[in-house]
């Protein structure tokens, strides 16, 4: 069932819920949180599109977990998800290729792979994204996280680092986008101090 909702129903004043969402609730709303995705990255709307297929079949694999930022009138403002990452993954594959052996067989083996965390820009550096990357990292059970985000000082970088993320490759090119990216990882627990 699709929802009709635009992304954004109030003003950005208003505080927003972060909710756990299984597979099948994120499934429903795909379209509306790569919007996100697409204004917070800055993509085209043919990107959102096509990370929305991709989105689809994230939703089937082992460890898919979710959490999303929500106002009262279930309006979606930010999410963030991922899942276990594993040999013949896309993102799992390029890292292991781009960090050593070592190092991939440290950080890659059972790790969860944040695979997206987005909040529209009017509710970013209000503390919405770290909750919702806090409460799913206190949610599964693995012993590491990985994520991949562009190289540049932005406030997710500085959020990241906050948390206890290091750096394991950086200026990395992904297939498709010219931008570098950054490959970092962390231990669970996350750290909870930091600006």
């Amino acid at each position: 069932m699709g929802h009709d909702r635009s992304v954004r129903f109030a003003e950005p004043t208003v505080s927003p819920r972060v909710l756990a969402w299984t597979s099948e609730q994120f499934a429903e709303r795909i379209d509306e949180a790569m919007a996100i995705y697409v204004e917070a990255m800055g993509y085209s709307p043919g990107a959102g599109h096509q990370r929305a297929l991709t989105a689809r079949n994230h939703v089937h694999i082992d460890g898919f977990a979710c959490r999303v930022a929500l106002l009262e009138d279930d309006s979606l403002v930010g999410f963030g998800y991922g899942y276990t990452t594993a040999r013949g993954q896309w993102w799992h594959d390029l890292v292991r290729r781009a960090l050593t052996d070592e190092m991939a067989r440290e950080w890659l083996d059972g790790a969860f792979e944040l695979s997206e965390l987005h909040m529209l820009p009017e509710y970013q550096g209000r503390g919405i994204g770290r909750e919702v990357l806090t409460q799913l990292a206190e949610a599964i059970e693995h012993r590491t996280m990985l994520l991949s985000t562009p190289d540049a000082d932005t406030r997710a970088f500085r959020l990241y680092h906050a948390l206890g993320f290091v750096d394991l490759r950086r200026n990395y090119l992904f297939p498709g986008d010219s931008r570098p990216f950054a490959v970092l990882g962390a231990t669970l627990p996350l750290q909870s101090d930091g600006p």
